[in-house]
């Protein structure tokens, strides 16, 4: 068990009678071990150079006792986990050469497909896993593999530090429970935003890793999908997703810290971040009634409140106020 920190078996074992003897002299040692008293007297002189036996006394022949191993095995273990770490180190460089090698001589290493929507989940969970920096989203309704709140690796890496933006779709705040699912992640540290419609389904790891179901939704059947290396067909996904999110609009489950001397006093309460987060995304009245668990003259009760704080009588001119004002 020791000898990858410089102690063979036969060593390993006479130090582990030592110690259970507390103190032995080199014949007990022989008769216990059945082994030649060469043997053993080689095998101490070894353990002794390796600070793990001292004799008792000064004369030939003084009993010899165990000294503790957490010293000198442990400066040994730790060399042996430096040079670990530094094989580790040189065969992730090695990897990355190979696989920057294999994608300028062979396009078939840029793109694995993945089929079967059990295969897909594992892929994003295992990604997020991975995720050391930023994770990107497009999240289109009626998902392929893996619900929202099925999602519970982003809470991970979220806690570990990692940045997530995600885009979601309008259609998917409508769902039942989808808004409240989007706002779990945002309390959580997400920053998410909203779009009337997302092109492709997306993500996007550290931005070296993009996962892209292949097959459209309408076509049934099991899903598809591209795991797209460091590549131009990246960096292509990697702009459009930056495209988007300059459009999206802002989703918050609470109002904003103020940075500085705001145009009003006023400041939205949670209630009404949601209710704005939804109208701004262009949600209907009675969706985001049935979202909120309000009646619809409530919802319009509501806005109709804010556009006389806001000091406008058009919904588009309450849309530009909320914006003009930070209030999302």
């Amino acid at each position: 068990m020791l000898n990858m920190i410089g102690l063979n078996p036969d060593e390993e074992q006479l130090y582990r009678c030592l110690v259970q003897l507390t103190t032995a002299r080199v014949e007990e040692l022989a008769d216990r071990l059945r082994r030649p008293s060469g043997e053993i007297r080689a095998q101490l002189d070894a353990l002794h150079r390796k600070g793990l036996v001292l004799p008792t006394g000064p004369e030939p022949d003084a009993p010899l006792r165990p000294l503790a191993p957490d010293v000198p095995l442990g400066e040994a273990l730790l060399r042996r986990q430096e040079a670990l770490e530094a094989a580790r180190a040189a065969v992730t460089q090695l990897t990355e050469e190979y696989r920057a090698g294999m994608r300028r001589h062979d396009a078939d290493h840029l793109v694995e497909v993945i089929t079967g929507a059990g295969v897909l989940r594992e892929r994003l969970r295992d990604a997020q896993d991975g995720a050391r920096d930023e994770v990107l989203w497009f999240c289109r309704a009626n998902p392929l593999a893996m619900l929202g709140q099925d999602n519970v690796e982003e809470f991970d890496a979220l806690a570990r530090g990692v940045r997530y933006r995600a885009i979601y779709e309008r259609e998917l705040l409508l769902e039942p429970g989808g808004l409240e699912d989007i706002e779990r992640g945002v309390r959580a540290g997400e920053q998410a935003r909203v779009v009337d419609r997302l092109p492709v389904r997306l993500a996007i790891v550290d931005g070296r890793t993009a996962i892209c179901p292949l097959v459209p939704d309408r076509d049934g059947g099991e899903p598809s999908a591209a795991v797209i290396g460091r590549s131009q067909l990246l960096d292509a996904l990697l702009a459009l997703f930056e495209s988007y999110w300059r459009i999206a609009t802002p989703v918050r489950s609470s109002a904003p810290p103020v940075e500085g001397q705001a145009v009003d006093d006023y400041r939205p309460d949670a209630d009404e971040i949601r209710l704005l987060s939804l109208f701004v995304a262009g949600v209907p009245d009675k969706s985001i009634a049935s979202q909120l668990g309000v009646s619809r003259r409530t919802v319009q009760r509501r806005l109709a409140d804010l556009m006389e704080v806001a000091a406008v009588d058009t919904r588009p001119g309450l849309a530009y106020q909320v914006a003009r004002r930070g209030w999302l």
